[in-house]
């Protein structure tokens, strides 16, 4: 990594490229680095300095780094086109540093793997088509997602636009200036608000996470209430005040209210009927409004699918009854 660092700012001197790396100026997939990392096909190098100090120690890219800048519009290939029109961008909120878009659901935030086609680069096609960003730009400075959705979680996912844009979401996100709130469907009646903390702790072999009430693991914080009932099922608004993986699911599923058409935390039986009934799946979650601490609020609504599943929710009640009666 230190090697292909020294041919991108091959102007400035050693120590400043390791001083950078120590103070996290310099990222390696997200994560602080040490420079010497052996490099793989879709790594992803994040270099946070001033457009200047850039200009003063980057004369250019490197052949090498060239090769990994897409052609044409932006990363999307010819075999990309069809994802391209099957999801198409949805811009909510547009400035000079940053762009949050109504990711939909079935689309990864980010890609897991070089051919993916994730929102990061339907974000990079739609500062191409539109102008903001030009192919020359692109080869200095990537813009990116600052949060992350799961793939089947829908709704307001925040791109920086330029360095400025970058870290200030980063800074907003870390000190938890910004609130994040969704909306949800959840099996079962909850009858009132709740402030829950706990501890995730991850398996990785299974990609599950489990709430734990104490001890080890990472420290999370939920809270929701209920907004409306549709038959034995409630719509939820749930504030994440921390922001870990799969916290909601998990969370929520913990206390008894597991989401509907979650496949990993979910009631299988449910959702299985769900899905006959209805072709859904995928869970009912969606980021639904962001609060900045400069008082702007920016908000997007639900998908179709809550409405066909609270929809769906009634039948069921009223079925029961009817069985019942």
């Amino acid at each position: 990594m230190d090697k292909y660092l020294f041919k991108v700012l091959d102007r400035a001197p050693r120590s400043f490229v390791y001083k950078m790396l120590r103070k996290k100026n310099i990222v390696l997939n997200e994560k602080k680095a040490a420079g010497q990392e052996i490099l793989e096909p879709g790594d992803e190098i994040r270099i946070y300095l001033a457009d200047e100090t850039f200009a003063k120690f980057a004369s250019a890219l490197p052949e090498a780094g060239k090769a990994d800048v897409p052609a044409g519009k932006g990363e999307a290939a010819a075999s990309d086109r069809d994802r391209k029109k099957a999801f198409p961008i949805r811009v909510v909120y547009e400035d000079e540093d940053i762009l949050v878009i109504h990711k939909p659901a079935g689309i990864l935030s980010q890609k897991a793997k070089p051919g993916d086609y994730s929102a990061n680069e339907m974000i990079i096609d739609y500062l191409l088509e539109t102008g903001a960003l030009t192919e020359q730009e692109l080869r200095t400075f990537r813009p990116s997602v600052c949060n992350r959705l799961d793939r089947n979680t829908s709704g307001l996912l925040i791109a920086g636009k330029t360095i400025r844009g970058l870290q200030e979401m980063a800074v907003q996100l870390r000190e938890r200036s910004m609130k994040k709130f969704y909306r949800t469907l959840v099996s079962g009646r909850v009858k009132e608000a709740m402030h829950l903390t706990g501890y995730l702790v991850k398996d990785h072999k299974t990609n599950r996470v489990e709430v734990r009430p104490e001890g080890e693991g990472d420290f999370i914080e939920t809270a929701y209430r209920p907004l409306e009932y549709f038959g034995s099922g409630t719509l939820l608004e749930v504030h994440l005040i921390t922001g870990r993986s799969h916290q909601i699911r998990a969370h929520l599923a913990s206390q008894g209210y597991p989401i509907l058409g979650d496949e990993k935390y979910g009631d299988r039986k449910l959702n299985q009927r769900l899905y006959q009934d209805t072709g859904i799946r995928g869970q009912l979650l969606n980021a639904c409004r962001m609060e900045f601490p400069d008082g702007r609020v920016i908000e997007t609504e639900e998908p179709e699918t809550f409405q066909q599943a609270e929809r769906w929710l009634k039948q069921q009640t009223l079925a029961k009854k009817q069985r019942k009666g």
